[in-house]
């Protein structure tokens, strides 16, 4: 999924290097007849690592470049000399970024700490040379081994935002305007269905200088489990949010079956999802009046006993405060 600068899945094809050849040289010098075989080994084949990278953010850089080929090892030397190892290639991805293998799916490794570099494919060994295959009854080996073929995979980068709390909701549940009113970030705003077409991150001030990461991810909605709208491309961001704030509107035809149908989409494309600690936020309040406020704070009570919740607008910034709190408690 792409719009503008952010890109969070990527398909690209490696190779690491192949393994030098090894020497199949003999001594020659002044003075001696019959030097023995001195062939070096081949140097081995570069390495593909990939690079958890902090200042990243997305899958941009990829776009334009998809094909990544280590170095190979050089020839083996007389005189025993190794050849020198093919260049290592590091492929630096943002925190959070998982690699599979495009044709079968299998996850090979993920990165979720700055700097953490794994091990992608391992280049060819090197040929041995002929002095290695001298003995006794064979002093004068005529022969080395050719180095090892580098390996070759398609493999697919996804990119899953990492952030202490992820807004869930349905389009237009005012998710990017929330995000808004308690950061400094200046997500798209608009008055229709899937305004926000890639996760928005925001840090929250919190009391005492402390603060939290916050992510807008894009409208859920019925189906999304099976492709629907964004589908997993929605879906799969929420994976890596420690906290998930529910936000359902105070105008909704029935905020219970709203809330159902949001945990509903999540089980069926990841239960491990329903074991995610959450709360809930009724937004929009500014939409009602106090006897219409007391109404729904009535009823909220009755339909949410055990699960924490607040209700805001964040249009007048009320009850931001208390969510703030709430998901502070829980964070900690």
């Amino acid at each position: 999924m792409t719009e503008g600068n952010f890109v969070d899945y990527i398909n690209l094809e490696v190779k690491s290097g192949n393994g030098g050849e090894g020497s199949s040289h003999f001594r020659r010098e002044k003075f001696v007849a019959k030097g023995g075989p001195d062939g070096g080994d081949g140097g081995n084949g570069g390495n593909i690592f990939i690079c958890a990278d902090e200042n990243l953010w997305t899958l941009y850089n990829f776009k334009y470049k998809k094909y990544f080929i280590a170095g190979d090892g050089d020839k083996g030397g007389k005189s025993r000399s190794t050849g020198a190892n093919g260049k290592d290639i590091i492929i630096n991805v943002p925190i959070g970024t998982i690699v599979k293998e495009t044709k079968t799916g299998q996850i090979l490794l993920e990165v979720l700490k700055d700097q953490e570099k794994k091990l992608l494919l391992e280049g060819g060994k090197g040929g041995q040379g002929n002095w290695n295959f001298k003995s006794p009854t064979n002093q004068a080996p005529r022969y080395s081994q050719k180095g090892q073929k580098g390996n070759k995979v398609k493999v697919t980068l996804e990119l899953k935002i990492l952030a202490d709390v992820g807004i869930v909701g349905f389009p237009n549940s005012g998710k990017s305007t929330l995000l808004a009113s308690i950061t400094k970030s200046k997500p798209k705003i608009a008055d229709y269905p899937f305004t926000t077409l890639k996760p928005n991150l925001g840090i929250v001030p919190y009391r005492e200088f402390s603060s939290f990461v916050i992510a807008d991810i894009p409208g859920i909605i019925e189906g999304a489990s099976k492709g629907k709208g964004l589908g997993h491309h929605f879906l799969r961001h929420i994976e890596r949010n420690s906290v998930l704030l529910f936000l359902i509107p105070v105008d909704s035809a029935n905020c219970k079956k709203t809330f159902q149908t949001l945990r509903k989409e999540m089980n069926q494309y990841n239960p491990e999802l329903l074991d995610k600690r959450y709360l809930i936020a009724f937004s929009k309040s500014d939409l009602l009046d106090k006897e219409l406020f007391d109404e729904f704070l009535i009823e909220t009570k009755k339909n949410f006993k055990k699960t924490p919740f607040c209700i805001i607008s964040s249009i007048n910034n009320s009850g931001l405060e208390e969510l703030k709190d709430i998901i502070w408690d829980i964070l900690n």
